[in-house]
């Protein structure tokens, strides 16, 4: 496999797990329907680091350790997951709270909320609580770290660098990623102020929160 084939397969290969719906995609389109467009960048920005780090670790060769000891997946694993049902959790606790009616006098803004923090105009510190959510959520979950440890190899070509050349691939991967995250971000903007009635963001919020609570429990009962 030469060069440029390894790199036009990985981005085949990688581009259409890239726009299939899953967690990404459910907590990208929610964070900016409903949140400051900083923090929706900021998701996605730590989604990429995330991805970023795991492609780098696995060049390095970190990952297979990690994925080959037992203990150190298994703590992996359980923490990801827990993350992720809590995460769920307090999206769907936000979706019953506002069917219930907010309290008047409430300093949560519907347009800011995520049932978790509210951004209250702080730009830098949106992008920031976003960054961390979205690194949380890539970093987390092993699944990602045994992904890249059986497909990355496989186009790494015969007699190439594993470090440069892996690195090269996983920034592959980021770039795609931001692009079609960017894609979501701007339609879920363009649609916001449909996606801002509070029906219509009480469905969302239970949707995105089922669909992250799952990813959790799907985690925790998957085996190696």
């Amino acid at each position: 496999m030469t060069t440029l084939s390894a790199v036009w397969s990985f981005i085949l290969v990688v581009g259409l797990l890239t726009v299939t719906p899953g967690l990404d995609t459910a907590l990208i389109v929610r964070t900016a329907a409903t949140g400051h467009p900083r923090r929706a960048w900021g998701v996605v920005t730590g989604i990429q680091t995330g991805t970023l780090i795991w492609g780098v670790a696995t060049s390095l060769g970190i990952t297979a350790v990690v994925t080959a000891s037992t203990l150190a997946y298994e703590v992996l694993r359980w923490t990801g997951a827990a993350y992720l049902v809590w995460m769920g959790l307090r999206m769907l606790w936000a979706a019953r709270r506002d069917a219930g009616g907010a309290p008047q006098g409430s300093p949560v803004s519907p347009a800011g909320t995520d049932g978790v923090e509210v951004d209250k105009g702080d730009e830098r510190g949106a992008f920031r609580a976003g960054w961390r959510r979205g690194a949380a959520t890539n970093l987390l979950n092993p699944k990602m770290g045994a992904f890249y440890v059986a497909l990355l190899p496989q186009f790494i070509p015969a007699g190439a660098s594993p470090l440069p050349f892996g690195v090269l691939l996983a920034g592959v991967h980021v770039a795609l990623g931001v692009v079609w995250s960017a894609a979501l971000v701007l339609v879920a903007r363009r649609v916001r102020s449909i996606l801002q009635r509070p029906r219509t963001r009480r469905v969302m919020d239970g949707v995105t929160g089922t669909v992250i609570a799952g990813f959790g429990v799907k985690l925790a009962l998957s085996s190696r």
